[in-house]
């Protein structure tokens, strides 16, 4: 076996010159001399006579960095705000796109645009995300908040609190997000506002059914009335729609890896031998490699329909009642057609291997599947809340908030398979098919993506060829997760003393997650039924120049297949409808039910000679989780393609899990004034991550995957039992202390530096429990791998910057720029271990089995995070250019626990100009990703390639028009 010591393609892992280039020019200018930073002195006035002010309304970028900097300056706690005067002024052209330009935010980027928030580093399951100061529900299973589902154009304010205090909703380990509507009232004027935004996908061209262009509509109406007796009442209303659709490109892998034996010649009917870690510590060699590699083209469209209302009324001075409603719906559909090399562990020789473990180029031989996927899913959220607030003397304060939130998705997935065989649909031999079903190619990994060269004597182009084992699978999977809360809170302001304010309150949340997916396969190898789907549902491939950006791309089309005409040739119908029983042991049924307490008081004092004010407080949670799991015995399906699958008897039997616990989070805030312009900030508190409701299922999936995936034996189909989660995992606690000083030197001029420390209470790692299974009617013990939460302590560090200034000095046009730049480092040694390959702990008996591959660091943890932004005023002429980037992060995989994800270093380029005709008038031109930076990931190491993921340019034309 050769052996080379890159880790990776050198123009994998590259950082291009252009985004480096951009990113340093942008800081640079952020760095010039802010000696000028204060306003010119303007000239004494004569004694006795008052000086006349003029008032000027700074509007578009510059005004609202200038209100954001404004509110940092006025929050409690260390934090970061983007905020807006007005409606829709969020310079973004979504809130997750808006959030990635806050100090320490970045993003994990799905579709082409801005999903999963992390904060300072750290995955989204360590921060939390709240609308209107209320948890919000996804379809995912997770505890992030799907940001897409909230209009930008809606939303006027967005802050990152990153340190705690003890009446936010606990959660918040790395920070708390809260996106809040505007209060009609606080408003105060009246505004009605339509905003038009035509889309165009730059991959569309490609496509050889083109979408055209895309549109976004949004509608909104603020308005204040004097009731008379009855008080002031405000109403805001608001309505989105759109439709576009996001091309994509794809070479991905499965996400399921072995260690194999590097010391083996691999026979040319057979896989390679596993190895275990055991193994691999006493010196065995070993490479990594997939079940599979997929090319993949997509076709999707999407189609969503918001409303939001919100009322605010003041009956009187000591009563105000709010009241807001939130709706969506998302209607989305997903063609797919797929080139599948299945079975990419045969026959695998010819190695070139890293040291630790990355195969770099091998020979082999797999199956060859055209594979295509028609989905369709739909997603509806529901939310929204009543608060009341009473002030019964002007020392008290009471206020009640009940809330609401629901989502719900329903995704039908009918997928299609037919493989290479070894005759065609007119009975001729298939060039080289080997080994009844397999096809020798030859893997090398140089370039952006690996070439795959596959025996040239078999033509991947040519649909005659695939006519062997025949699958069609009607998938669906339906998942609701609801939220109900409810919470008191009262204030008493003291006349005089230490505290300013003692508050407390207490919070009951109930929040329930269910999920099921139902499979239906039909399989044959009938050679004539195979024949006339083959010829009644060829098309065309859909698309040009496929991966063509790619570096090493070999393979740019393949035969490729109409899904939905193979699914009712093979089933007669177009859908053939939910299973009978419903009832699957991978189901999940939790309910999460939570009560806190807090009690806090704000205070104003002086300590060392310097005015200080702040908060302290303490806030106890308890933490109940059932789970219910069903259980049945399994009978093995010897496929017609040789293949097994495990499928349930039907006879289940419910089990429940219960668990709970009990967390006590003490926090202090402090801002120090060492001058009127300067602020010293300091934070400790401890926090609380609990694990995603979905990672609290007590399900057990088995041979239900995807459709390139095969199991050879029954031994195989028993090592793919797995636990959809664990509800007695703990939640991940930790130690918090935060250093922050913030110079205000100007309305537009602010610079900040903040040191931070966590101190992780847990950690993350796979543990083995031993299960007994009736397996066709023997009792079977198997062991089932699950995460877990360690006892192991581990330490992050962290630094951050910011820094935000207008050239409002400079002669002429160039008083109109500015610039703001942000950057974040953190470094951490946390663990978290590989599912499959990482050191695991038998829990019954304490034996260790050393890992295979070097643990991962904490979800979502970028060292380095950056975003630099340009603005330029020119009259009624705004200007924006955003850079944002991150470097390489774990990624970890919502849903089912799976193996270790990295996401490559990546950065992009934002632009926006807006132009303002008349005071009711706008235009904006925007464009997203305009260096064409694709998403390229590895697992379960990095340098170890898995996916390259690209989606092009976007560009938006829009009108404003506000009255």
């Amino acid at each position: 076996m050769l052996h080379d010591r890159r880790t990776a393609s050198p123009r994998g892992l590259r950082r291009t010159a252009l985004h480096s280039a951009l990113f340093y020019a942008l800081c640079a200018t952020a760095a010039l001399p802010l000696a000028h930073a204060q306003d010119a002195d303007a000239p004494a006035s004569p004694p006795g006579q008052a000086t006349t002010l003029d008032q000027v309304q700074v509007t578009g970028i510059r005004g609202t960095i200038q209100t954001s900097i404004d509110k940092k300056r006025e929050e409690t706690v260390v934090s970061d705000v983007l905020a807006a005067d007005d409606i829709g002024d969020l310079p973004a052209l979504s809130i997750g796109e808006a959030i990635e330009t806050i100090t320490g935010a970045s993003t994990h980027r799905e579709k082409g645009g801005a999903s999963e928030i992390s904060i300072r580093g750290l995955g989204p399951f360590l921060g939390s995300s709240t609308f209107n100061g209320r948890e919000a529900t996804n379809g995912s299973g997770d505890r992030s908040v799907n940001f897409n589902q909230f209009p930008s154009e809606l939303i006027n304010t967005v802050a990152i609190y990153k340190t705690q205090r003890a009446d936010f909703v606990e959660g918040g380990v790395a920070g708390t997000i809260n996106m809040e509507t505007v209060k009609p009232l606080e408003y105060g004027k009246r505004t009605f506002q339509l905003d038009g935004r035509g889309t165009w996908q730059d991959y569309d061209d490609r496509l050889k059914d083109k979408d055209g262009v895309g549109w976004r509509g949004t509608a909104s109406y603020i308005d204040q009335f004097d009731m008379g007796n009855a008080g002031k009442l405000g109403v805001s209303i608001g309505v989105q729609a759109l439709e576009g659709s996001n091309p994509e490109e794809m070479f991905s892998s499965s996400s399921t890896w072995v260690a194999c034996d590097g010391r083996e010649v691999v026979g040319a009917t057979r896989n390679c031998t596993q190895v275990n870690g055991n193994q691999v510590a006493n010196g065995v060699p070993y490479y990594l490699v997939p079940s599979s590699r997929i090319y993949r083209q997509f076709i999707e469209h999407d189609k969503r329909d918001s409303q939001f209302a919100a009322l605010q009324w003041r009956p009187s001075d000591t009563v105000e009642v709010n009241l807001d409603y939130q709706h969506s719906k998302r209607d989305y559909t997903e063609d797919r057609s797929d080139l599948s090399l299945s079975s990419m562990m045969r026959n695998l020789n010819n190695r070139v291997v890293t040291d630790d473990g990355a195969l770099l180029h091998h020979t082999g031989s797999t199956t060859v599947d055209s594979t295509g996927n028609f989905l369709e899913r739909q997603e509806e959220y529901t939310g929204g809340g009543l608060n009341v607030i009473f002030r019964p003397s002007p020392a008290w304060t009471l206020s009640t908030d009940l809330s609401y939130s629901n989502t719900e998705r329903d995704q039908i997935e009918r997928s299609t398979r037919l493989r290479a065989g070894r005759t065609d649909v007119n009975g001729r031999p298939v060039g080289g098919i080997k080994n009844t079903r397999y096809v020798d190619y030859t893997y090398d990994y140089s370039g952006d993506v690996p070439s795959i060269y596959l025996d040239p004597a078999f033509d991947v182009n040519n649909p005659d060829n695939f006519t062997d084992s025949a699958l069609v699978r009607r998938r669906q999977q339906h998942r609701e997760h609801t939220i109900r809360a409810g919470r008191f809170d009262a204030t008493f302001t003291p006349e005089s003393g230490f505290f300013t304010a003692i508050k407390g309150g207490l919070r009951r949340s109930e929040a329930t997650y269910t999920d099921y997916t139902d499979t239906v396969d039909v399989t044959t190898t009938n050679v004539a039924a195979i024949r006339a789907a083959n010829l009644a549902c060829r098309q065309a491939f859909p698309q040009d120049d496929f991966l063509a950006n790619a570096s090493g791309n070999t393979i740019d089309q393949w035969a490729s297949f109409d899904s939905r005409c193979l699914f009712k040739a093979f089933t007669g119908a177009d859908d053939t409808g939910l299973s009978a029983d419903l009832r699957n042991p991978a189901n999940n049924d939790v309910t999460e039910k939570t009560s806190a307490l807090y009690l806090m008081g704000d205070y104003s004092a002086e300590w060392f000679g310097l005015p200080v004010t702040g908060n302290i407080g303490v806030r106890g949670v308890r933490t109940e989780v059932r789970s219910v799991g069903l259980r049945s015995g399994l009978d093995v399906i010897n496929n017609p393609d040789g293949t097994v699958t495990l499928e349930p008897t039907g006879d289940f039997t419910s089990q429940v899990l219960k668990s709970s616990n009990t967390e006590w989070l003490p926090s202090f805030n402090a801002a120090f004034e060492l001058r009127p312009d300067l602020l010293l900030r300091v934070g400790a508190y401890r926090a609380m991550s609990r694990p995603d409701l979905a990672a609290e299922g007590y399900g057990r999936t088995f041979n239900l995957g995807e459709v390139d995936t095969e199991f050879n034996s029954v031994g195989d189909a028993l090592r793919s039992i797995t636990a959809t989660g664990n509800p007695r995992a703990k939640p991940l606690m930790s130690w918090n202390g935060d250093l922050s000083l913030e110079w205000y030197a100007n309305e537009d001029t602010m610079l900040s530096g903040a040191l931070y420390y966590k101190q992780f209470n847990g950690g993350s790692m796979p543990v083995i429990v031993n299960e007994t299974f009736d397996i066709d009617g023997q009792s079977v013990t198997v062991p089932v791998e699950q995460l877990a939460t360690s006892d192991q302590k581990s330490d992050l560090f962290g630094v951050e910057f910011t820094a935000s200034h207008s050239f409002s000095y400079l002669p002429g046009i160039f008083s109109g720029l500015g610039v703001k730049a942000s950057y974040n480092y953190a470094d951490s040694n946390f663990k978290t271990e590989d599912l499959r390959l990482g050191e695991s702990t038998d829990p019954s008996t304490g034996v260790v089995t050393p890992g295979i591959v070097e643990p991962a660091n904490i979800f979502g943890l970028s060292k380095h995070v950056a975003s630099a932004q340009v603005y330029w005023g020119l009259g009624k002429l705004d200007l924006q250019a955003i850079y944002k980037y991150r470097s390489d992060y774990y990624q970890q995989f919502v849903g089912d626990p799976s193996q270790n994800r990295y996401v490559r270093d990546n950065g992009s380029l934002d632009f926006r100009a807006t132009y303002k005709v008349n005071k009711h008038l706008s235009l904006s031109l925007s464009a997203s990703n305009l260096t064409d930076e694709p998403r390229v990931s590895d697992m379960p190491i990095l340098g170890s390639f898995r996916e390259y993921t690209t989606y092009g340019r976007r560009y938006y034309l829009g009108v404003r028009y506000r009255f």
